[in-house]
């Protein structure tokens, strides 16, 4: 495998790449823009697996596509290091700490009754409040910043407020797309650097056709049992994900609090918990899975959940690597994008208020508490994992002062 941009010469051996990601993966707190970070600290800066210029291509291409940006990364410089066998030890090292910490959380989450147990699952849909309105801010700035995109977020809104579900999520980034492809041609930023990975045509081929072949065939397969069923949900869930980790709440909610798998605010209280642990927010999807009402349940759910969630993005990385150079220079792909993660950020925007807001704030102190939170992530730049702490003790005073 080669790179421009002097990337590393020599190949590390599994070990090494395992290593390296279970360490980030036991430390990297505070979602997908601090894990790039905690990347370049540990990789570029002080082993040089890749030089600066390799990193940042590689972080565009992640950012490009589907899937969550900091695990496609982690993904494709495992590749780099140790080849397939490299690139998955990364993913697993990365994933599992924050994975196995919330299934014992999910797990025990039961043993916690009484006015204790409510009030600290009511702190965490707090937390969850503040953590997706500090995405919402953050994405409309980077990703809705001019008065074009900022429409096509607010149509977003409607076309996902109006549709409901997985449908209208759906149709509000296609739309987004389409929009982009309209009206997003201007002030496009140059490319620059080349990003080259010893994968052929055919072998990205493949992993598209199978990337297409499983999103396709897996809803006709769904009936069959509840384990496919829950592959599927988490894998069109991840196949979706544009803009960020935070985007998949709105997507794993309509497929799991739709159909009666998961109660809301059990779904919300995960999310809140997830906050506080390091690595991917991705790994949110082991709480669900071995939360389900009906099997598989418990670490098996977990497993079928953590892999189909993350799968798609991989399978889409995989393909797009021997394509990235030429695709990412057509203005026509780079507009698309814009529109499409302008519309993410309406489909965020609306998972805030129904079901984070209504789920969360039924009273004044819950909203002031919700606010604390706000501000000590955005003006105080507190870690998340504090923000939790601060919440969930918050609510439980609360709850126990009454």
């Amino acid at each position: 495998m080669t790179m421009r941009h002097g990337a590393a010469s020599l190949r590390g051996n599994a070990s090494e790449v395992f290593g390296v990601f279970l360490k980030l993966g036991l430390t990297s707190f505070g979602g997908p823009v601090a894990h790039l970070g905690y990347f370049r600290n540990e990789l570029v800066l002080r082993r040089r697996w890749i030089d600066e210029d390799g990193f940042a291509d590689l972080v565009a291409l992640c950012q490009f596509l589907p899937g969550p940006a900091s695990s496609q990364t982690g993904f494709a410089l495992g590749l780099l290091r140790g080849g397939p066998l490299g690139a998955c030890l990364a993913w697993t090292a990365f994933t599992l700490p924050s994975a196995i910490l919330l299934v014992l959380l999910a797990l025990g989450a039961p043993a916690i009754d009484g006015p204790l147990g409510v009030a600290l699952v009511h702190g965490l849909k707090i937390v969850a409040v503040a953590v997706v309105a500090q995405a919402v801010w953050g994405m409309a700035g980077s990703l809705a910043p001019d008065p074009t995109r900022a429409a096509i977020a607010l149509a977003s809104v409607m076309v996902v407020t109006l549709g409901g579900g997985a449908s209208g999520q759906i149709a509000g980034i296609g739309l987004g797309g389409l929009a982009g492809l309209w009206l997003c041609r201007t002030g496009q930023r140059p490319v620059v650097g080349r990003l080259h990975f010893g994968i052929s045509r055919r072998a990205g081929m493949v992993a598209l056709a199978l990337f297409a072949l499983l999103l396709l065939v897996l809803p006709l397969l769904a009936g069959q049992s509840q384990g496919i069923a829950l592959f599927d949900a988490f894998y069109r869930s991840g196949a979706l994900v544009f803009g960020g980790g935070h985007v998949v709440l709105p997507l794993l909610r309509a497929e799991v609090v739709g159909p009666g798998w998961i109660d809301k605010d059990t779904f919300l209280a995960g999310y809140g918990a997830a906050q506080a642990v390091p690595g991917p927010l991705f790994t949110f999807a082991a709480w669900l899975g071995a939360l389900m009402t009906s099997p598989p349940s418990g670490i098996a759910g977990a497993a079928i959940a953590l892999v189909a969630v993350f799968l798609p993005g991989l399978l889409l990385l995989i393909g797009a690597l021997p394509f990235w150079d030429a695709l990412r220079t057509r203005p026509g792909a780079q507009a698309m994008m814009r529109g499409a993660n302008a519309a993410v950020v309406g489909i965020l925007g609306a998972a805030l208020y129904d079901p984070v807001w209504t789920s969360a704030i039924k009273a004044p102190p819950d909203f002031a508490l919700a606010l604390a939170g706000f501000l000590s992530l955005v003006v105080w730049k507190f870690p998340p994992w504090s923000v939790v702490v601060i919440c969930a003790a918050g609510s439980v005073a609360l709850g126990l002062g009454q």
